[in-house]
């Protein structure tokens, strides 16, 4: 059985507006055993991008574009890039988005080295990294700080999601929002795993 026979596997990929006739190795290795986590895969998928009750639909696609972004994804990029358009998302709200992702990945490398060493120097030293962006972001300052969460988190970098989720509540997020993006970048993550 190949990706294009698994009906699983094709309402997958079409979930995220990939090509079912692309080339997915892993994919096809779980088709093949008709393994039992495509169906898990598909249904986690489908409820983060399509069932939140605290994000939007364009949110929702910009959250899960800054995580392709981050995993360097390129078909994925496009598909969300195209279905966040649909949405509304506009060419600003799309740039910051990259320079979100961006920004962060070096956030996270430099402040997870500072927590992993803390060492004073280190610590005390200022970090000379520009980051203007975050002062007055096209986004808005909440949802600039939600991107900044949910990437920090796939990175891995504690101080920064400590950091990103104390801000994100400073700007009238809540709890249930932010559990919703966390959520949502853990699936788009495992799923790019796949692809």
């Amino acid at each position: 059985m190949t990706t294009t026979q698994n009906e699983t596997v094709v309402s997958l990929l079409n979930l995220v507006g990939l090509n079912a006739e692309g080339t997915y190795p892993a994919l096809d290795a779980l088709a093949q055993a008709d393994h039992r986590y495509l169906r898990d895969l598909k249904i986690n998928v489908g409820n983060v991008l399509n069932n939140s009750q605290t994000l939007t639909k364009k949110e929702t696609l910009l959250l899960a574009l800054s995580v392709a972004v981050n995993e360097k994804h390129q078909p994925l990029m496009d598909s969300l890039t195209d279905a966040a358009r649909q949405e509304g998302a506009t060419t600003a709200e799309l740039a910051e988005t990259i320079a979100c992702t961006s920004l962060l990945s070096t956030n996270n490398v430099f402040y997870r080295f500072r927590h992993f060493i803390s060492k004073d120097y280190y610590q005390q030293t200022q970090p000379g990294i520009r980051m203007s962006i975050m002062m007055n972001p096209v986004l808005g300052k909440e949802f600039f700080e939600l991107m900044s969460l949910a990437v920090s988190a796939v990175n891995g970098c504690e101080l920064c999601v400590r950091s990103h989720e104390e801000s994100v509540l400073k700007h009238g997020s809540s709890e249930p929002r932010i559990f919703d993006a966390i959520r949502l970048a853990s699936v788009i993550k495992g799923l790019i795993t796949l692809l």
